[in-house]
């Protein structure tokens, strides 16, 4: 069973696109889907337990993953908020394709990762075609 799953924080943000590419299903292709949205962690370093983060999310499903769409749409973003100190590197996260994923680093900190979607994680939300998705934290941006 394949979830997605970041350590142990779900990717809610990730998880919310998910559903709306399944629920959405049936509607003509290629469906893309973008998303900005907070995210409710669980940490130690609060009061409360929890800090909000802010997220953007896009996911692209058609006939083929379309990788090259959200790394392209990954590149104008860096590129509209002037930022050319990036870069990615294989990821091994579980919800991607095995080889298929990459971890964001800005200043040699992770903040997101983009691929393509494990089977078993398309099948857990009854998504038939290939799916790519890019999902990054905004906070180093504001």
């Amino acid at each position: 069973f394949v979830h997605w799953y970041v350590g142990e924080e779900a990717v809610v943000s990730t998880q919310s696109t998910g559903k709306t590419a399944s629920c959405n299903r049936k509607m003509p292709l290629p469906l893309k889907l973008f998303e900005v949205s907070d995210v409710v962690v669980k940490t130690e370093d609060t009061e409360t337990g929890s800090r909000n983060l802010r997220k953007i999310c896009a996911l692209f499903s058609g006939k083929t993953s379309g990788f090259e769409v959200v790394h392209g749409l990954l590149d104008r973003i860096m590129l509209c908020l002037g930022r050319r100190d990036y870069s990615i590197r294989a990821s091994a996260e579980a919800m991607f394709f095995t080889g298929r994923g990459a971890d964001i680093l800005l200043g040699g900190q992770k903040i997101g990762h983009l691929g393509i979607l494990h089977p078993e994680v398309l099948d857990n939300f009854e998504i038939t075609l290939p799916c790519s998705v890019l999902e990054m934290d905004l906070e180093p941006f504001v």
